[in-house]
């Protein structure tokens, strides 16, 4: 096996002697899939995030564990079928003109592809972070930066010439460029040698998959019709394009009002999908999403609401499915535990999982809120059955608890009498005839108090009794009506990066690149928007490095 024969590789010249697949199976009479079939077996892939594509020293670097076989087995486990490998080399390579790379980080890479190799993945490696290190200087610096690119390709291209084809090539991760160049030529330009390079080397590589992006991998029509034509000059059946999804970006990172998986948000999922079957897909160009996700999750999956981001993925699952498009889940550490090899949130990966191979029904809200000192009426939410069928309420009794109207459900008030003289909250699994439960929660609730405050631009938290309720955003305005804080064109400030709740110490800290952006001497007002459609108003000054904070009479 490819992993096992690792050993036997010697340092020659700038690399590694090339490994065979297999010592009773010579390179030119292996079979090789189509592209379309490579990636139809791909599906889904995973990301081995921060790790090999970190700028530090070792795959360790920034913070994740070292590689196992047994994380590598579980990703297996899970249901995985590839998982892409970034690499970063910049740190690895030695001076020009050669720019060898550094023998032990490629044997422990090469240790690493193997293993994954092994277990029957399919595995796709690249050129990652040296896109905005070295290679985006390429308009000002053409020559010395194709050569050094030429040459990280050259010895990738004769370290694994005769690897088994599961393993795929990317040629460069986003690609981006200062300005001062025609960016597509220059992209062109890249994957063009990239190809020229990797066909040269012969053995395995003549007819290894190879993966092109578009420029920023992006999806934008654009530059999905100028990767098309880099296709049609190249004429080779064994090319996939990629692009990477992160969502309508202020749904991403919850900015600008964009706390909801709104209609514009939707719309912007299944406008990227139309685009990439109708310029690629339905030219027989297959497609690989090489990382999806959100944004927001590099600060904490919590900096978008449970249900509305399960709803995300969703639907990102059913398009990929139906459009016969791969994907490949961006991981940097947040969503599985390397060591333990168990999801640190089990509804998002039960949903995503889920998505791979049928529908789920959803609802407009995962949360119902009853006001503890209100009188008690019935609630109702509208479920988003997403081509399922309504089954039941786990647990509960069809006409005495709850009620069912076309999509409507309520919840009886008897019902939420009875809940509510439990004091806390109680969750629900709304049930359909397939896909994933819908966990509906039902939240006793009071308006949220904020008390008076005072700290520093540095260290500046907010007491905050929550009362059942949840933060969904915050606005931040002056006195004459201008936005305060980051990003100054909208009010919706960004979770997270400028504001946080922690409802464990019942508090909301603003951050220090909050008051980096707000005006010494002047008093913003603050409204924080809450789940439940409760807002609480709020006025915080900064005078010097001092902060104080009142809360607005209501």
């Amino acid at each position: 096996m490819f992993g096992r024969l690792l050993t036997l590789a010697l340092i020659v010249g700038l690399g590694f002697s090339p490994v065979p697949a297999s010592a009773s199976t010579p390179a030119g009479t292996r079979p090789v899939p189509s592209a379309s079939a490579a990636v139809a077996a791909m599906q889904p892939g995973w990301n081995l995030g921060n790790t090999f594509d970190a700028t530090g020293a070792d795959e360790t670097s920034w913070g994740n564990p070292r590689t196992t076989p047994e994380l590598l087995k579980g990703i297996r486990a899970q249901g995985f079928r590839s998982i892409r490998v970034p690499v970063t080399w910049s740190q690895h390579l030695g001076p020009a003109p050669d720019y060898t790379i550094d023998p032990a980080a490629l044997t422990r890479l090469r240790e690493v592809v193997g293993w994954a190799l092994d277990d029957g993945l399919y595995v796709m490696i690249n050129i990652h972070h040296d896109s905005w290190q070295w290679i985006n200087t390429m308009p000002v610096d053409h020559d010395a930066v194709l050569t050094r690119y030429d040459a990280v390709w050259t010895q990738i291209a004769a370290a694994f010439r005769d690897a088994p084809q599961r393993l795929v090539f990317e040629s460069v991760n986003e690609p981006q460029f200062v300005t001062g160049g025609d960016d597509a030529a220059l992209l062109a330009e890249l994957n063009t040698s990239f190809h020229r390079i990797v066909r040269g080397s012969g053995g395995g590589n003549a007819t290894r998959l190879l993966v092109l992006p578009t420029l920023h991998t992006s999806a934008d029509q654009g530059y999905l019709d100028q990767l098309a034509g880099t296709f049609t000059a190249l004429g080779d059946p064994y090319l996939i394009a990629t692009v990477h999804y992160y969502g309508y970006w202020p749904f991403s990172v919850n900015i600008a009002g964009g706390y909801r998986f709104d209609a514009t948000a939707r719309q912007d999922l299944l406008d990227t999908f139309t685009r990439l079957r109708d310029t690629l897909v339905a030219h027989g160009i297959p497609v690989i999403i090489g990382e999806y996700g959100l944004l927001g999750f590099d600060r904490g999956t919590d900096t978008i609401e449970q249900g509305e981001k399960l709803k995300f993925f969703e639907l990102f699952g059913y398009q990929a499915r139906v459009s016969g498009i791969a994907t490949m889940l961006w991981d940097n550490g947040q969503h599985l535990d390397r060591t333990a090899l168990t999801w640190r949130d089990p509804a998002l990966y039960a949903q995503i999982s889920s998505s791979w191979h049928t529908r789920s029904g959803t609802a407009e809200s995962d949360m119902i809120f009853v006001r503890r000192s209100a009188p008690v009426t019935s609630k109702s939410v509208t479920l988003l059955p997403n081509g399922t069928i309504f089954r039941d309420v786990a647990g509960l009794r069809r006409g005495a608890d709850y009620t069912l109207s076309g999509d409507q459900l309520t919840l009886t008030a008897s019902l939420l009498k009875r809940l509510l003289s439990y004091g806390g909250n109680t969750a629900f699994s709304v049930r359909f005839d397939r896909g994933v439960p819908w966990r509906l929660e039902v939240r006793p609730f009071e308006t949220p108090v904020l008390s008076s405050a005072t700290g520093t631009v540095d260290d500046f938290t907010i007491p905050a009794a929550f009362n059942g309720d949840k933060l969904a955003t915050m606005t931040a305005v002056y006195a004459d009506g201008s936005y305060a804080g980051p990003q100054n064109w909208t009010p919706y400030k960004e979770y997270d990066r400028t504001f946080a709740p922690n409802y464990d110490s019942g508090s909301i800290t603003l951050t220090p690149d909050f008051f980096a952006e707000v005006t010494d001497g002047a008093p913003v007002t603050l409204v924080f928007y809450f789940w439940s459609g409760e807002t609480v108003g709020y006025t915080a000054t900064r005078t010097g490095t001092t902060v104080t904070g009142v809360p607005l009479s209501t």
